[in-house]
């Protein structure tokens, strides 16, 4: 398993210094759209020229590097265990050489680690292939800063502060008070991962899985490819903007799933990502070498 480290050492550096070619395309996009000399548009030209120094430079987009999510698909028989201490350790490296930010924080003390480790920190997905024919180790990543992170919101319907039914025209009003409420903060424009359903552990994490999707791909489920697509139009012509300064681009993209719930519960979980999106994955072969990117 050490022959995995610089495998997973690489994967945390470009997540961290090189956002994926969807999503500059799409800040791009945007950045056209916005009226030239407006604070939306310097804004955007600021974010453009942040994302072209921090790959040349390779340092980190952002000086908060955020939470370390690893979602890791994997073979029959994989040691999970090994893994999580494997990348632990990359992630410990990753921190001393300025790739990450010292981002964990034990909450009784106030005490940070200084390394990125704690209970809970990093935080490891893991599921077997389906198909047992496929040897490669699937490994995305996403790094999540706090602001955004702060956005997130979970609701439980009905609500009638916000007229929200048990429908998807409920789950439309949910999410789109998630983006008013957000007003710009957690570093807009966003991207929402949302999750119809589950409970209020697995409707979370669930949200967060919507995050590894590509901004330009469709939902299979033609209902919620709609609904998609109708969240980003409608909070684009809300005029909050990037950084809450007015504009068209409040959202970059809203990925939406789905998970069977209890009869008396039903949750919409709401999960806000900086312009900053910064995930990235990777195929990895048996031996730990890197056969493919994944975004």
């Amino acid at each position: 398993m050490k022959q995995f480290a610089p495998s997973l050492l690489e994967l945390i550096r470009r997540a961290s210094a090189e956002l994926p070619d969807d999503v500059v395309r799409t800040i791009e996009t945007q950045r056209q759209l916005e009226v030239a000399g407006s604070q939306a548009r310097y804004a955007l030209d600021i974010i453009s020229e942040n994302i072209v120094l921090a790959k040349e430079k390779s340092q980190p987009l952002c000086q908060d590097t955020g939470s370390i999510l690893f979602f890791v698909k994997a073979p029959l028989g994989f040691d999970q265990r090994l893994f999580s201490e494997t990348a632990r350790n990359a992630v410990a490296k990753a921190t001393a050489k300025g790739y990450l930010r010292q981002n964990s924080v034990e909450p009784l003390t106030g005490k940070n680690t200084g390394n990125n480790l704690g209970p809970g920190f990093p935080t490891f997905h893991f599921e077997q292939h389906e198909d047992n024919r496929l040897k490669d180790i699937d490994v995305r990543l996403i790094l999540k800063g706090g602001g955004c992170e702060n956005c997130g919101a979970q609701y439980s319907l009905p609500n009638r502060q916000i007229e929200a039914d048990r429908n998807l025209e409920g789950v439309k009003r949910c999410i789109l008070d998630a983006v008013i409420e957000a007003q710009g903060k957690g570093c807009a424009p966003g991207i929402l991962g949302v999750c119809i359903g589950g409970d209020r552990a697995t409707g979370y994490v669930n949200s967060k899985e919507q995050l590894l999707r590509q901004l330009d791909d469709t939902n299979p489920n033609p209902k919620l490819a709609q609904l998609e697509s109708d969240i980003v139009r409608i909070s684009n012509e809300l005029g909050i903007g990037p950084m809450g300064f007015g504009g068209k681009t409040t959202l970059l993209g809203c990925k939406i799933g789905v998970l069977n719930r209890l009869p008396a519960s039903y949750f919409v979980s709401v999960s806000y990502m900086c312009w900053a999106d910064r995930r990235q994955g990777v195929l990895l072969d048996s031996d730990g070498k890197i056969s493919s990117w994944l975004y």
